[in-house]
């Protein structure tokens, strides 16, 4: 369908093979989409799942006929951070797999990406009136950025993770904006989930602090023993946990000390898998 104002249409440059070889690919790229994310990639079937579609429309379109009519989120909710941080490792993921042609697919999906983004922006922009839009804004300052230890903030009630920081993102082996709006137990062994559960629980109880031991594991599986602290955070009708974690020093010590244990260990994460089995 041709677009008839051209003041709403993303103009690129045509790319009919890209577009073919995008669509072919679709099933290996999401492959090496969700190799890259793990826990923090998108359900199969949900809103996120319908944003990624509506984005290969989009960007197929374009590339297929040099103009495309701005992406229609009509229906869904996205949070932009979250949404982004999902589509640029999907970007991410079609550039490795055109190996030598990489650059050529990145510059073409560039544009694109940010023209969604737009779109994203301006419908979020149109709902204020009619409800608030799912996007959140950050819990605390973005100085929490600079802080080398992870920092989550997590709705009590739920679980969902509202707000992450670069260190987190690190920590756990995907960007920092993919884990907005997932569960924080998506990133939790299920026999490690209690002292979370309990430390929020307690939090939701009033209690202003709390500091517990606590495991997590990265988007392969292995596993991060951490000394945390959560402290009680209202906004709105809302109760957060502000949680600070670093590395359980403590663990790190015991396996130095044990008798037998070799003066020559370099790889501490060995003893901290053992130890948390």
């Amino acid at each position: 369908m041709p677009v008839k104002n051209i003041d709403d249409a993303v103009v690129g440059s045509v790319n009919r093979d890209l577009a073919s070889w995008l669509v072919s690919q679709r099933l290996e790229i999401e492959r090496v989409m969700q190799g890259q994310l793990g826990a923090a990639a998108p359900a199969a079937s949900g809103p996120e799942a319908e944003t990624l579609r509506r984005f290969r429309t989009f960007s197929s379109t374009a590339l297929m006929r040099g103009e495309a009519p701005r992406p229609v989120l009509d229906g869904l909710r996205p949070n932009e951070r979250r949404v982004m941080a999902l589509l640029t490792t999907w970007a991410q993921a079609a550039t490795e797999l055109a190996g030598p042609d990489g650059p050529v697919v990145a510059e073409a999906l560039a544009p694109l990406l940010d023209a969604f983004r737009l779109s994203i922006r301006t419908t979020g922009t149109k709902r204020k009136t009619s409800g608030r839009p799912r996007a959140t804004r950050r819990a605390i300052s973005a100085a929490i950025d600079r802080v080398a230890d992870l920092y989550f903030a997590i709705d009590v009630d739920s679980g969902e993770i509202l707000d992450a920081n670069p260190a987190a993102g690190s920590a756990l082996g995907v960007a920092r904006d993919a884990l907005i709006g997932i569960e924080f137990n998506a990133f939790v062994p299920t026999d490690s989930q209690s002292p979370w559960w309990t430390s929020l629980d307690t939090i939701a109880e009033g209690q202003e602090s709390i500091v517990f031991v606590a495991s997590m594991q990265d988007r392969r599986g292995q596993q991060l023993r951490l000394e945390a602290s959560a402290t009680r955070y209202l906004r709105s009708n809302r109760t957060l946990a502000l949680v600070i974690a670093r590395p359980d020093t403590k663990v790190h010590s015991l396996v130095e000390a044990r008798p037998g244990t070799s003066a020559n260990l370099t790889d501490p994460t060995d003893g901290i898998q053992s130890s948390s089995a």
